[in-house]
């Protein structure tokens, strides 16, 4: 069973039911405390979500910027997970927006990891900020 997250009839997610759900329970949280709609649209006919992108970016580059200025271990371990996938997801959709240098390297790591979970055709790129075998 899967939660899948589409753009315009284009599938940029299947989501596995579980990761599916809980992704956009984290996401609709995190917006209810970042006081901003997430663009994530329950699709009960799709048995997952749309995505209205201009508004998911908006939502991405809140929580980003969230992430990004919080000093607090809690608070960055807390954003991190849902924010990962939301770049994965956002890139997928032909959107991604522009990490700062202290993040880059970290999060670009991550996003090659998820990325290749998530089935998104172009995890690759972010391995760039992966360890090369020598």
């Amino acid at each position: 069973m899967s939660y899948p997250y589409e753009l315009d009839d284009e599938m940029l997610w299947d989501a596995g039911s579980q990761s599916g759900r809980l992704y956009f329970s984290l996401a609709q949280g995190a917006a209810e405390h970042l006081e901003l709609p997430t663009g994530l649209i329950r699709n009960d006919q799709l048995g997952g979500c749309d995505i209205e992108l201009p508004t998911f970016r908006a939502f991405v580059e809140r929580l980003y910027d969230s992430y990004s200025r919080t000093n607090s271990a809690v608070l960055q371990g807390l954003w991190r997970g849902l924010l990962v996938t939301s770049l994965v997801l956002l890139d997928t959709a032909g959107s991604s927006i522009t990490l700062r240098s202290e993040h880059e390297e970290a999060l670009r790591s991550e996003m090659a990891s998820f990325g290749r979970s998530m089935g998104a055709p172009n995890w690759r790129q972010y391995s760039s900020a992966l360890p090369q075998p020598q």
